[in-house]
């Protein structure tokens, strides 16, 4: 396995964060919406792309707020 150097931390941990959940989510919502008919895997695939390229973005700009709110409310 390719080791990145743990300065880039801040920046692979919400992209595998995003890209774990995105794939989950978006498979329940697909699944949700249209049910299990051929073509299923092709839409949940679109399905993920938008959500990660929504939500990488995002969790980059509310990991900071959350680890202060984390760290407020533990000792």
């Amino acid at each position: 396995m390719i080791k990145i150097p743990a300065r880039h931390t801040w920046l692979l941990l919400p992209a595998i964060l995003a890209l774990l959940m995105t794939f989950i989510v978006s498979g329940i919502s697909t699944f949700k919406a249209i049910g299990l008919p051929p073509g299923f895997v092709g839409e949940w695939m679109v399905a993920w792309a938008f959500s990660y390229i929504v939500a990488f973005p995002v969790l980059l700009f509310l990991l900071p707020m959350v680890r202060r709110l984390v760290a407020a409310m533990t000792e």
